[in-house]
């Protein structure tokens, strides 16, 4: 993932209460972190999975899916 998608998917993570982690392989990493997105070095077509724990767990898992499903358009 590039660090404008990253930053995509942070600014929208950090609208959330909950806790949000991003997984690639075996590794995890807090998907509020813009640095630790970016060591994830996602390619497109790899497998990232989104976790969620908290109040707003469904919300988030629902905008952060389609946020990496439309391509990390930005809404305008």
């Amino acid at each position: 993932m590039h660090a404008r998608a990253a930053a995509i998917f942070v600014r929208e993570s950090t609208l959330f209460e909950c806790e949000i982690w991003l997984e690639k392989g075996k590794n995890r990493v807090n998907g509020k972190s813009i640095m630790g997105i970016l060591t994830l070095a996602a390619a497109k077509g790899q497998t990232l999975v989104i976790e969620a724990d908290g109040t707003d767990e469904d919300r988030a898992l629902e905008v952060l899916s389609g946020v990496i499903l439309n391509g990390f358009t930005e809404n305008e």
